[in-house]
């Protein structure tokens, strides 16, 4: 019979805090685990991993439901492997690169405005000769609010 965590300890092991552990049950991440006769939360210790998968998921940029989808998917009881995981994880790269390239567009810009000595947001803002984007928005009738 395998040993069974309580929920301190399967936190502590994944590297979470209990909150946590709890949050991803609520989301359907983790099956609701077995309760002593006091209602104190035991957990198989193949739960840390799932912890571990989890968190790993989300540092590589995936999204709870993402990853709610993914553990979906790995579930295959049998059958052949669903392709999600390179599905998604094709379209996760598209998006690291349209960031990538959305923050070296940041990065110029940023440097631009070093360049040019900008040293009061307001002020260079409504200079003809500021090179920071946004300044176009307050002359074209725009608020600039997001």
């Amino acid at each position: 019979m395998t040993a069974l965590l309580r929920s301190g300890q399967v936190a502590q092991a994944a590297g979470v805090n209990q909150q946590t552990l709890r949050y991803y049950e609520r989301r359907g991440l983790l099956d609701e685990p077995a309760r002593t006769n006091g209602g104190h939360r035991l957990y198989p210790a193949e739960v840390v991993t799932a912890l571990r998968v989890i968190k790993t998921a989300q540092r590589l940029g995936f999204t709870l439901d993402e990853v709610a989808d993914l553990l979906t998917a790995g579930h295959h009881h049998g059958r052949v492997a669903d392709p999600g995981l390179q599905a998604q994880a094709r379209r996760k790269i598209e998006e690291v690169d349209q960031r990538i390239h959305d923050l070296e567009i940041i990065k110029a810009n940023l440097q631009a405005a070093v360049d040019a000595g900008c040293d009061d947001l307001t002020l260079c803002a409504t200079s003809d000769c500021c090179p920071i984007p946004f300044a176009e928005l307050t002359t074209d009738g725009t608020s600039g609010n997001a």
